[in-house]
């Protein structure tokens, strides 16, 4: 895929409505912190020795299309505008930070957009895979895949006592983040997400509400928040339980929703659905508390006129960057894509309308 037909994309294949349990459950991802050996942290390195980490992690990487099969797109960081940029981090293909346009980093992604490999972030490499649905260990695997295939070729950093070596002591060990992003009305119209929010860290895990999004969207990422004196599968396990968990506990608050305060929950569901389909004006975080309510809705079959795929295409194509994009003109005024936003919203319902 080019990189102009990624940036253009509205849809990503690992966020939205496939599956386990994904009527709470959108997205799963693993990432592996790895570093070369006898070369410093990108942090510590200066220009020669980030570009020799470039050069050696493009030498290893330079089969992987046939190894893995399926083509990347091979990104250099300082070579995309700022726009293109903040269209990656929106469709969470790269961080903030490695989104600064520093020499020498590069990302690979995948052509299904599921697999994404960061050069010279806080580590020489940091492999991700993202999967639909609770799939964290079909997420495991990938990352694990890609891991296989550089430590075949490569030298990492490795202690038998401490582990993988990382920049931060806290990702030492494993090396290994896992997180899922679970969208969580129902415990928070009913008061109990600082529950969940309070208990995490006697768990080892942290949750706490999607960055970029706001609030409004009931989206949160849990994640594991340890990775030295566990193996993958422990944590993976661990995580894969508590999330279970959490999930439990989000479906019996939408069942108690159905009982108590239905009304209330149905109309707020019917009014951001007639906005969205109607308004001719919408700021982001207008559309993040609509569309979230509107999902909510779809999942709970208040809302049979759209399918629920429209959600995950709403949630990518309709944020400031990608429209900005699309428009090929980044100095849009706030009114002129407030405009293009709610357009787009139309026309996102419009084609995932069910028949009949």
């Amino acid at each position: 895929m080019a990189v102009d037909e990624l940036l253009r994309s509205g849809c990503l294949s690992w966020f939205g409505t496939q599956g386990a349990d994904s009527d709470v459950v959108l997205s799963s991802r693993v990432r592996l912190a790895r570093n070369l050996v006898g070369l410093p942290f990108p942090g510590r390195a200066d220009l020669g020795q980030l570009a020799e980490i470039q050069q050696t992690l493009d030498a290893a990487l330079a089969d992987m299309d046939t190894e893995l099969g399926q083509p990347f797109d091979r990104i250099a960081m300082d070579q995309l505008s700022a726009l293109q940029r903040e269209v990656l981090i929106e469709k969470r293909l790269i961080s903030e930070k490695f989104a600064e346009a520093l020499p020498y980093r590069m990302a690979y992604i995948s052509a299904d957009t599921r697999i994404s490999i960061l050069v010279n972030e806080d580590d020489h490499l940091h492999i991700q895979s993202m999967t639909p649905g609770l799939s964290l260990t079909e997420a495991f695997e990938t990352a694990s895949r890609v891991d296989d295939y550089i430590e075949e070729r490569l030298d990492l950093a490795f202690d038998e006592t401490m582990g993988y070596l990382t920049a931060y002591p806290t990702n030492l060990g494993t090396g290994l983040r896992a997180s899922v992003i679970l969208h969580l009305p129902g415990l928070v119209y009913t008061r109990n997400i600082e529950n969940i929010v309070n208990t995490s860290p006697q768990l080892g895990l942290g949750v706490h509400p999607l960055e970029g999004i706001g609030e409004g969207a009931h989206l949160y990422k849990v994640s594991n928040q340890l990775t030295l004196g566990y193996s993958e599968a422990e944590m993976i396990e661990n995580l894969q339980t508590t999330v279970g968990e959490i999930v439990a506990h989000e479906r019996r608050a939408r069942k108690a929703l159905s009982y108590f305060g239905k009304d209330g929950i149905d109309d707020g569901v019917w009014r951001s659905f007639g906005i969205l389909s109607y308004a001719r004006s919408l700021t982001e975080q207008e559309l993040f508390a609509l569309v979230s309510r509107v999902r909510y809705g779809i999942d709970r079959g208040i809302i049979t006129e759209v399918m629920p795929d429209c959600y995950a295409e709403i949630i990518v194509a309709a944020r400031d960057g990608h429209l900005r994009y699309m428009a090929e003109n980044e100095n849009l005024s706030t009114g002129e894509i407030s405009a293009i936003r709610a357009s787009r919203v139309r026309a996102i319902l419009q084609k995932y309308r069910t028949q009949g």
